[in-house]
């Protein structure tokens, strides 16, 4: 059997319909509370003693795609109480029906704040309006504002990182719940007194996930000195990539030698190309010179003095660390350049028609690459000898990590004249690669052997970093947590905040990604 469709049940609970009226564009309901008596707000006495009576304007939820407007009529009461301050007040209801001085119901004010919420201020008004729910930016952002971040569980097990206010200018912190996977608090900078003050607050704190930066670490071990640290996991194996790379930097001059390009012949070199050398040449004369002083005993703070250079430049130099390669960026060719060397040998001469055939093979470079490529090999067909030509570091870092059924047979020509000729970077490719095994396979007892085997090889740094974070590190590989669901909960707060044009402040922010949650 149908039922009954009511009136009363378009308003919110406990209110009364006395008439609905509609002029064709939106709804006007006309409603009355169904309580006797209300309490006072000053002192909680209860009283039924009506004073008078008028009329709050509220907006509700939309009917049918119509805007709804409720006409509440309210009643002021006299208060019983002798000693309350309040003789007349206006009535109460229920906090979850309508609140004080509101103008919208609050599962209206829900839903505003919700749509706030996922789309921040001028996309959530434009939605807003297509749901007949007329509001506008400012309003709200009020109302994400107003209610605030919701209150968390005190957390066991955190993570915690950086995220970029503007990047390479100012950050913040974030703090991540890992058991619940959900933001907890946004700091306003990255300051280890900032993270040392709010974890100070959280003394049941167990476990504190975090990356390889040493100001999290201080912020930690001084406000939770019995909490165990964990290093992030993939920063350890970044930071191990990153450290063979540098290897690799480091051991150019050797690398070049091996694969006789020691020498390169200015002819061969295109305008841009020759430009480029010049400048080589230039390094390799300051180079020389700054070493020359450091030989002699020199101090650091000295040679800057007397240089001119900048105390990261001089240090970087003393530890083989500037870059010496003729062309220091991997090129877009690189990987077309047996392709090219084939069909040069064939026969074909015109740059044009080669690019044009190397587009259809995926190559997003422009003419100008290919001209100046074809350019180099007329020019070594002149002189009568082939180019002198040196991988990147990055590119030879990778084709001594990758599989060797992957090389053509340039390079693997390449990889056995390295690693024949330069011992030390195969030595430290094989340090990287067990670093790496043992994080993946969880092997703590072998770091202990691992670490005095890297102490005399080129990934030295490397190894006095994990050996200065070594309790981290190891909790890092015996530990199920670590710090990518923090990662994630970054990523969301980039999008959140771009999504308002980066102009949201910290409780906006915060609001929205704790409360989105």
């Amino acid at each position: 059997m149908p039922q009954t469709f009511r009136a009363s049940a378009l308003v919110p609970r406990g209110f009364l319909v006395d008439e609905i009226t509609s002029d064709g564009a939106s709804a006007l309901i006309t409603v009355r509370s169904i309580e006797t008596a209300s309490i006072c707000p000053g002192c909680g006495t209860r009283s039924d003693r009506v004073h008078s009576r008028y009329y709050r304007r509220l907006a509700d939820l939309p009917i049918a795609g119509r805007p709804v407007r409720l006409m509440v009529r309210a009643r002021r009461f006299y208060c019983r109480a002798v000693l309350c301050g309040r003789l007349v007040f206006a009535e109460r209801f229920d906090g979850d029906v309508l609140a004080p001085w509101a103008r919208r119901t609050a599962r209206l004010d829900h839903i505003v704040h919700h749509l706030g919420l996922a789309l921040g201020g001028r996309p959530a008004a434009s939605f807003a309006r297509r749901l007949m729910v007329p509001v506008s930016k400012d309003t709200l952002l009020r109302v994400i504002r107003r209610r605030g971040s919701p209150p968390f569980v005190p957390p066991t097990i955190i993570g915690i990182d950086d995220w970029a206010w503007r990047r390479n200018q100012r950050y913040g912190t974030l703090i991540c719940d890992l058991e619940r996977r959900r933001t907890i608090a946004l700091l306003p900078d990255r300051e280890p007194a900032t993270a040392k003050e709010w974890l100070s607050r959280q003394p049941q704190i167990a476990v504190v996930a975090r990356d390889r930066g040493g100001a999290y670490a201080l912020a930690a071990a001084k406000a939770l000195p019995d909490a165990t640290q964990v290093a992030d996991r993939w920063h350890l194996m970044e930071n191990a990539s990153r450290a063979f790379l540098d290897a690799v930097r480091k051991s150019m001059r050797q690398i070049r030698s091996v694969v006789g390009a020691a020498t390169i012949n200015p002819k061969l070199l295109t305008a841009a190309e020759r430009i480029q050398y010049e400048g080589y040449l230039r390094r390799e004369e300051d180079n020389a010179a700054i070493l020359r002083l450091a030989k002699d005993g020199i101090a650091i703070k000295e040679i800057v003095r007397r240089t001119g250079y900048s105390r990261c430049l001089v240090r970087r130099i003393l530890r083989g660390q500037r870059s010496d390669i003729f062309r220091v960026r991997e090129s877009s060719l690189e990987l077309y350049l047996p392709w090219l060397d084939e069909r040069w040998a064939a026969g074909d001469r015109n740059a044009t028609a080669l690019w044009r055939r190397l587009k259809q093979e995926g190559f997003r470079g422009s003419l100008r690459v290919i001209s100046e490529w074809a350019t180099r090999q007329r020019q070594a067909d002149k002189v009568g000898s082939a180019p002198s030509r040196t991988p990147a570091a990055r590119t030879i870092a990778r084709l001594l990590t990758i599989s060797r059924d992957q090389l053509s047979r340039s390079e693997a020509l390449t990889v056995a004249a390295i690693e024949d000729g330069v011992p030390l970077l195969v030595e430290a490719r094989e340090i990287v690669a067990a670093f790496q095994a043992m994080v993946r396979k969880r092997c703590l007892d072998v770091l202990d052997p691992w670490l005095e085997r890297a102490r005399s090889s080129l990934v030295v740094s490397f190894a006095n970093g994990v050996l200065k974070d070594k309790a981290a590190v190891s909790a890092a590989i015996t530990s199920p947590w670590s710090n990518g669901q923090t990662e994630g909960q970054i990523t969301k707060l980039k999008l959140v905040k771009r999504q308002m044009y980066g102009r949201g402040k910290l409780d906006l922010l915060q609001a929205r990604v704790m409360g989105s949650a």
